[in-house]
């Protein structure tokens, strides 16, 4: 709780005009709109009245897209700054380009290894006025860059030449680490706070917030998710956990009340993902939203969504600081979406609950050392924006002979099963939320691993306290594998391999190494590599590819004798027995996506809504699908709605502006009713959140299409929308 005479200084502060009041909204220099995360303009040049006049204006086409494979793509959500939009391209270089006609100014090219891939996606930017020309601070990979905004060239007084390093300053060897940043941080005075994305295998780095000083790029405080000895949570783990524990990172994006100088900081599970048998406890920070004193860092409150998590169940976007008035009280709070679809809404101050949130019993682990937390909480009051279980009523009945398959995306037809979707359903433990892994049958996720809210995150109207927020509801299918050690050489290698190759690779290149979205299978390496060079590209990485220097030169050769059929190589299997306090004893094994043979999923539509929720009442006003497929359509389906990552903006202007889906079209919604007014096709999926300024008094919407994601053409666009 917070101390007394600090909660004094902070009721103070909020007795003022709170910042997100006085600003006019007009502008989008910071990321998501505002320092909030209101994804809100006060702008309305273009309304509900004539949003149908909007037309493509201008196009950049900002390059970077490697090939013809699907494997890049832009979630970027750019900022203007007077007359210049910066963005970053498929291949996260910077650029500068004029906000009116769309002409390239400059170009910043780090020069570093980042490609396709979660490695190198970046979702925003940052400006800072250092008082001379301004500096851009964004992330690529491993580093934070400050550019100078005019000329686009390193600020060589930060850091390291222009760049610090994400790796340092966590208490361990930087050099063994895998640590990025996808999300940009916040800025508080001249102070940057960042998160980060880790590994989220076994030995994964651990994911401590910490804030850097702008002028010089040198550390000023850190917050340590895993706690170490003397702090709050540290009894939540195992001892010393922090010493080998990795995980519990924030890679969703941080927001900031100015007004008080509190951060508010989602943050994700704690590694291994799906086991935690070497981390009983609640594993504090993990999967909470935590609230700090943005100028020391200091634990102000706290509340954890799900403990000792074993879904990776990640709070996937920045929270939203809102105002809400019920039973006549005004009240200052932040909401928090979620991955299972559910609405958190908390006093900003005291982290009290708004509404009702209680712990529910759930079902015990049965997987061998686990100890699953007892108990999850759930909100009472405010229903879920997803629907919570796949239920035999709800399978998919358009084409009831429909066979089902099992795969990453829809074009993944070489994972057609023999068996009709409601024969595999039947085979399946499909009981809801919080189910437990098990060897014994395949379990089903969902709303999904992407599921519920993604990180495009939700959008705040100040003038009537409505949150609008997508959502997916896709179910995915997964199994446990136990890992049998034995001192065996000879046929073992191979097991051995497989199990470092399930826990280490498979999330990214499918448990059958066929892969997986946008990233390439791993089958018949034996043609391309030998020995030497696959173990070099484990270790070092290579394109898109992340290193692994968290993994013994023991694990890397059994990987690569597993992926190279070579089961010759010398390999020290005793090593393997000894004390790893990172070992996991099983694998969890995602098979992917539950559809059909045509690439639908295996559940009755809607697949994907956009949601209306008014806070005054904690209330769902409507809910429409978002996306359709043409096809369907023609048939007599009504619009079924589709996966969609990215979110959405509004405006005062009466419209709710969001691209996100696989239909590749960028739409307009009156955000009262819900109904679609406007629709136009991009050149690439628009999977980012786009953005609405206004230059010589007129109206701009702009959106970045890099597609590449669900098997969905890549591209390298950002098109600007205006009134003729």
């Amino acid at each position: 709780m917070i101390k007394s005479a600090f909660l004094l200084i902070l009721l103070t502060f909020i007795n003022c005009k709170s910042i997100e009041v006085e600003n006019n909204f007009k502008s989008w220099n910071e990321y998501l709109g505002d320092k909030s995360r209101s994804h809100y303009s006060s702008l309305n040049q273009v309304n509900t009245k004539n949003v149908k006049g909007l037309k493509k204006i201008w196009e950049y086409k900002s390059g970077g897209v490697l090939n013809s494979k699907n494997t890049t793509q832009i979630q970027c959500s750019p900022i203007v700054i007077d007359t210049i939009l910066y963005g970053t391209n498929p291949l996260t270089k910077l650029f500068a380009i004029n906000a009116i006609t769309g002409k390239k100014i400059w170009e910043f090219d780090h020069g570093e290894n980042s490609g396709p891939g979660w490695w190198g996606v970046n979702r925003g930017l940052i400006y800072w006025d250092d008082r001379e020309d301004g500096r851009i601070v964004y992330t690529s990979g491993s580093y934070i860059y400050a550019i100078d905004a005019l000329t686009g060239k390193p600020e060589e007084t930060f850091g390291e030449n222009g760049r610090v390093d994400l790796r340092k300053n966590l208490g361990r060897p930087y050099k063994e680490m895998i640590v990025i940043a996808n999300t940009p941080g916040v800025v508080y005075d001249n102070i940057l706070i960042q998160g980060s994305r880790v590994h989220e295998g076994p030995g994964a780095s651990p994911g401590h917030i910490r804030a850097y000083d702008l002028n010089t790029g040198k550390m000023i405080w850190r917050f340590n998710t895993i706690p170490h000895p003397g702090e709050y949570g540290y009894e939540t783990w195992p001892k010393d956990a922090w010493k080998y524990m990795g995980g519990a990172n924030s890679w969703a994006g941080i927001t900031l009340d100015e007004s008080t100088g509190i951060a508010y900081i989602p943050t994700g599970s704690a590694s291994y993902d799906f086991w935690g048998g070497n981390r009983s406890g609640e594993n504090l920070f993990a999967n909470c939203l935590i609230a700090l004193n943005a100028k020391n860092g200091d634990r102000i409150w706290h509340f954890q969504f799900i403990h000792h998590d074993l879904w990776d169940r990640d709070l996937p976007a920045p929270p939203n600081l809102v105002e809400i008035n019920r039973n006549g009280n005004n009240i200052k709070a932040v909401t928090q979406v979620t991955k299972s679809g559910h609405l958190f809404v908390f006093d900003r101050l005291t982290g009290d609950p708004v509404y009702p949130i209680e712990e529910i019993p759930v079902k015990s682990s049965g997987l061998d050392g686990e100890k699953s937390w007892p108990t999850q909480p759930l909100p009472t009051h405010i229903p879920p924006f997803a629907r919570q279980e796949f239920s035999k009523d709800l399978i998919n009945d358009m084409f009831p002979t429909a066979r089902a398959m099992l795969a990453w995306t829809p074009n993944q037809k070489d994972k057609i099963l023999k068996k009709t979707v409601k024969e595999v359903w039947e085979t399946l433990n499909s009981e809801g939320q919080f189910i437990p892994h098990s060897v014994k049958i395949r379990s089903v996720t969902f709303p999904g691993l992407d599921g519920g809210a993604e990180w495009g995150g939700a959008a705040y109207d100040p003038n009537n306290n409505w949150l609008y927020v997508n959502s997916n509801e896709m179910p995915w299918v997964s199994i446990a594998k136990k890992v049998n050690l034995s001192s065996d050489n000879g046929n073992k290698i191979k097991d051995y391999g497989k199990v470092i190759y399930n826990q280490q690779c498979s999330r990214c290149h499918g448990a059958d190494l066929n892969g997986m979205s946008n990233i390439p299978g791993l089958k018949n390496l034996k043609n391309r590599y030998n020995a030497i060079s696959l173990a070099s590209t484990i270790s070092k990485g290579k394109g898109g590819m992340m290193p692994m220097p968290q993994i013994s030169k023991t694990q890397i050769d059994l990987l690569a004798s597993y992926l190279l059929e070579d089961y010759d190589i010398k390999v020290d299997i005793a090593s393997l027995h000894e004390i790893d306090p990172n070992f996991s004893p099983y694998s969890v094994n995602y098979f992917g996506r539950f559809m059909d043979e045509n690439g639908y999923p295996a559940i009755k539509p809607p697949w994907g809504t956009l949601n209306a929720i008014d806070l005054n009442i904690g209330e769902i006003v409507w809910q429409v699908p978002l996306g359709e497929y043409d096809e369907l359509t023609k048939l007599g389906f009504s619009k079924t709605g589709t996966e969609n990552y990215g979110g959405p903006i509004l405006t005062a202007g009466g419209l709710i502006f969001i691209g996100a889906t696989n239909d590749e079209y960028f739409r307009a919604f009156d955000k009262i009713t819900g109904e679609e007014l406007w629709k136009s096709k991009l050149p690439a999926g628009g999977y980012a959140t786009p953005i609405t300024y206004e230059l010589d008094g007129k109206q701009y919407i702009v959106i970045a299409c890099g597609g590449g994601k669900m098997g969905t053409k890549s591209g390298d666009s950002y098109v600007a929308y205006s009134l003729n």
